[in-house]
């Protein structure tokens, strides 16, 4: 006979957690330590409540307990909303594990094996309330057959990247057979971050711009604290499991992996540090969201200043960047990312730029051909002269490339921390820079500051004028 039944789905986050420490006996982590993670149950409940389409659990290696934490998820998803649930993995033993680590549960001494139609096997689980737990290989035809409500995929940072597309065509909203009300879909990709240009790297920067949420943690988040009388209250993972743990470690792989959450590899085109330097969160913290006008200084007319603009191709942004340029440092004074849009749409956020900060204009002119002109309006006071268009092809895209790069290294330009854009110049490769193979896509981000940074040498060029100065007595006269 089963100790309780269950009546209804937990209702807020305060109820779903006691309502996994009463099924299961388990208390998720939820202490935040590090002042930029988050806590595991906060992912948990996220993806329970389905307050956002897709989410993201980013964990140290091997110490975050993601894997076990999906597992439970899937579990209170199928027993108390009845949600179908696909597990998919960075490969098919990854989601086989998840799936064994979920059967595992049902072990546990207050389980409701009574909603069991059958004993679980290694692919597969089902329930009587319509409640269902399924295994996919990682392939193509495996991830594009079933259409649960739940999708969750384990170590995405080791999966094929077509197949993990493949699989996000799955989730549909469901029905609840306990309450008759709606299941929405959720789609939760985690992993430890491993690879500079992986499927981490890639979806981080697609949810930056549509705003679904990255969870991070590492091991101080679930690590065991105590109270003052020496009793556990949150977390699992022992202390002297860690201190061992790092001592078998390479310290750079301990940084990479368990503290920072952050791959570290040699294809980084740009200075760590000199990146570091010029998005600096002292100044301001923004995402840098799609469609999202973000102004850093006011325009003033004793200032001078010049705007970078590389427009969308198909898929891409097009980016505008505006520098003020009027001594040392160029500081970003405007920011915005638009999605490929109609022309007039886009060349009218440039003219509205222009007609804001006046100054020199340098823009993306491959491919646009007359576009651009049709459109433009010059703002009073600006001439041919002030705009630029520059074709990215060849030497010339080269060229400008390598100057941007000795720009940025050479501290020459300041930022708010842009998450978003900062993302870009911390990831970017150098075939990506120089576009090197069938694949390598220059950011867009980069593209506007690398254009701006053309004006410098046009300013450079410019004929300055000379004004005669009389004194009364020369100074190099004896």
């Amino acid at each position: 006979m089963p100790q309780f039944v269950i009546q209804r789905p937990p209702q807020t986050d305060e109820e779903l957690y006691w309502a996994v420490v009463a099924t299961w006996g388990i208390k998720i982590p939820r202490v935040r330590v590090c002042p930029h993670h988050d806590t595991p149950f906060e992912a948990f409940c996220n993806g329970f409540f389905a307050r956002s389409p897709q989410s993201m659990w980013l964990g140290s290696r091997g110490f975050s307990g993601k894997t076990f934490t999906m597992s439970l998820l899937g579990m209170m998803e199928m027993t108390f909303l009845g949600a179908e649930v696909s597990i998919l993995g960075g490969s098919g033993a990854q989601a086989m594990r998840v799936q064994a680590s979920m059967n595992d549960l049902w072990h546990k001494p207050k389980a409701p094996k009574y909603l069991l139609v059958k004993a679980p096997t290694k692919f597969d689980t089902e329930l009587t309330n319509g409640g269902k737990a399924r295994t996919l290989m990682a392939s193509q035809t495996s991830v594009r057959g079933p259409h649960p409500s739940r999708l969750r995929i384990d170590e995405i940072d080791e999966a094929d990247l077509d197949i993990v597309q493949a699989a996000l065509g799955q989730p549909m909203r469901g029905v609840s057979r306990l309450t008759g009300e709606r299941i929405e879909t959720s789609t939760i990709f985690s992993s430890t971050h491993t690879y500079p240009d992986g499927p981490v790297t890639y979806y981080k920067r697609e949810f930056a711009e549509k705003g679904n949420p990255v969870y991070s943690w590492c091991y101080k988040e679930t690590s065991k604290k105590l109270d003052k009388n020496g009793n556990v209250y949150d977390g699992w993972l022992d202390p002297e499991e860690i201190d061992r743990k790092r001592l078998e470690i390479p310290s750079q792989m301990w940084k990479n992996e368990y503290d920072i959450l952050e791959p570290n590899f040699e294809g980084r085109a740009l200075d760590e540090a000199a990146v570091e330097r010029m998005f600096d969160p002292r100044w301001d913290v923004v995402k840098g969201e799609p469609g999202m006008y973000y102004q850093f200084m006011k325009p003033r007319p004793d200032r001078d200043y010049v705007t970078g603009v590389d427009w969308a191709k198909s898929r891409d942004f097009t980016v505008i960047t505006t520098w003020d340029t009027t001594v040392g440092q160029w500081k970003l004074a405007a920011f915005e990312k638009i999605n490929n849009r109609p022309w007039p749409v886009m060349i009218e956020r440039l003219n509205k730029r222009w007609a804001l900060y006046g100054g020199d204009v340098v823009s993306d002119g491959t491919g646009v051909g007359s576009v651009v002109g049709d459109h433009l309006v010059y703002p009073r006071g600006t001439v041919r002269d002030n705009l630029t268009e520059i074709s990215m092809n060849g030497k010339v895209r080269t060229d400008m490339i390598t100057e941007f790069v000795t720009g940025v290294e050479g501290d020459n330009f300041l930022a708010p921390r842009i998450t978003s854009m900062y993302d870009d110049f911390r990831f970017v490769t150098a075939d990506n820079l120089y576009n090197i193979g069938p694949s390598a896509h220059l950011p867009d981000t980069i593209a506007s500051v690398a254009l701006a940074w053309v004006a410098r040498k046009r300013n450079q060029n410019r004929s300055t004028s000379v004004v005669s100065i009389t004194r009364e007595t020369s100074p190099w006269k004896i």
